[in-house]
């Protein structure tokens, strides 16, 4: 490989990463050598290297194989020289603001794309007290499936900056669905498009503690300020000041304010407004002014979706790595708890996989991952099942398993037997006999339809996901 090579592959890098993206994170980068199949480059900083190799690593690595080059991997290592002149263009700065990315969860996927530079040393934001956006948390890198679709169409039109209809938006959800993840990727998509504009993210939690601080310094005022001159605030994790009187008062005042002034608000909880006791009637009913969208628990389809990504990835990133037919239908089969277990348990059956030098094969998968695999399959009964939808929906067990077909009893059956299919490893006739004798191809509808209901019914989504919590504890 020579440097004239290395110079094709930055103009095709440029067409692929964007032009933002390239002079902040591809440009500085100095071509060593070729040596023993390894192309070796030259950063201005470890972190730099660090980050160019875990997001931009795999698409060098695939544009050099493009252009001829007989190499396996990509390395990067620090230039004392380089690291001078990179500090003349102010590359330093970039890296820096990204330097601590919050823990990876929901469906983020490791992929070649990252933020905008700009988004990472905008002006008129730096004094904001907000918190750090993970680097990974894009609209790129979220996989879209039906539990979430609605929720990623409503995040991208209030990232887009255009006028929208509904102020606030509410995403709520069980853990691991992607709540965090839209949320950084609404601010990221705000920050890139609108760099003057000023974008507050932070939880509820550093909310009340900024909040109790004021209280404590005598401050208030300041932090009226800060919170109500913000061009849109996005609050995660609301549920945690319900109950915190003090701290509610002010966020309903700071509400009012901003949705007074038309600023866009973007808030997330585990539940919806209304089913959270503790949260002030006040601002419930503020919320529910605006848009209300639930990520509905995973299915199959998406968390394979997921696997295949990360997958892919993993495998561009380590080629050696083979990966045996059924085992990522396997996984998302047999985990189904939600995608931040799913990714975690991938990441360490690649790890294993890569110390051991093994195919990746379904037997692999039940003895690397076997404490997860018992922990999804935490041995409910169909016992169990009949009995926790009979209190849940407050039917007799008589009716679950008779004949009524009114549709107070046969909503509760249904669910019975979607969450008999997703819980346990019986089979259709096995759960058709323990719900009264029917037919198999009745189970089988009836999963389809909860499954159906679950993609527009919020309200069913939500009993599928609290019942499984009840059988799963």
């Amino acid at each position: 490989m020579t440097h004239e090579t290395w110079g094709q592959v930055r103009g095709e890098l440029l067409k692929s990463v964007g032009e933002n993206n390239f002079s902040a994170w591809i440009d500085p980068i100095t071509f060593d050598r070729l040596d023993e199949r390894t192309a070796r480059f030259h950063v201005p900083t470890t972190f730099f290297g660090s980050w160019v190799s875990q997001n931009f690593g795999d698409v060098i690595l695939r544009h050099l194989i493009s252009a001829g080059v007989g190499v396996d991997r990509v390395e990067f290592s620090v230039d004392a020289g380089l690291a001078a002149r990179a500090g003349n263009r102010n590359v330093a700065p970039a890296a820096n603001a990204a330097a601590h990315p919050a823990e990876s969860s929901g469906f983020a996927a490791a992929t070649n794309s990252a933020p905008a530079p700009r988004a990472m040393h905008r002006t008129g934001t730096d004094d904001l007290p907000g918190a750090t956006l993970n680097p990974v948390y894009t609209f790129d890198n979220f996989v879209v499936g039906k539990p979430n679709e609605l929720a990623h169409a409503a995040a991208r039109r209030v990232a887009e900056g255009r006028d929208v209809t509904f102020n606030p938006l509410f995403l709520y959800g069980g853990v691991g669905l992607g709540k965090t993840h839209l949320m950084h990727a609404i601010a990221w998509d705000l920050r890139a498009r609108f760099p003057e504009a000023r974008v507050l993210y932070l939880s509820a939690e550093q909310f009340m503690y900024r909040f109790v601080r004021a209280l404590r310094e005598q401050d208030t005022m300041t932090f009226k300020q800060i919170f109500r001159s913000v061009d849109v605030l996005m609050v995660d994790d609301v549920q945690f000041i319900a109950g915190k009187t003090s701290t509610q008062e002010e966020f309903f005042h700071t509400f009012n304010a901003l949705v007074e002034e038309g600023k866009q608000i973007i808030i997330s909880g585990d539940r919806a407004p209304v089913d959270m006791e503790e949260l002030d009637a006040r601002i419930a009913s503020r919320l529910q002014c605006g848009l209300v969208v639930d990520l509905h628990p995973t299915d199959y389809e998406l968390r394979l979706g997921v696997l295949q990504h990360k997958a892919e990835q993993a495998m561009l990133r380590n080629p050696q790595i083979k990966l045996a037919e059924g085992v990522l239908e396997f996984m998302a089969q047999r985990i189904s708890t939600n995608i931040r277990v799913v990714e975690g348990a991938l990441t360490r059956l690649f790890a294993f996989a890569d110390l051991v030098r093994r195919e990746i094969t379904v037997e692999m998968v039940q003895d690397c991952l076997a404490d997860i695999l018992r922990s999804t399959d935490r041995k409910v009964t169909l016992d169990q099942i009949i009995k926790t939808c009979c209190e849940y929906y407050k039917i007799r067990q008589a009716d679950i398993t008779g004949s009524s077909r009114a549709r107070a009893v046969a909503r509760p059956r249904q669910m019975a037997m979607y969450l008999s299919k997703a819980l346990t490893s019986r089979s259709y006739p096995e759960i058709a006999r323990k719900l009264g004798g029917r037919d198999h191809t009745t189970v089988l509808y009836g999963v389809r339809k909860i499954e159906e209901l679950m993609a527009v019914d919020s309200q069913i989504a939500e009993d599928a996901e609290i019942l499984r919590r009840m059988l799963e504890a």
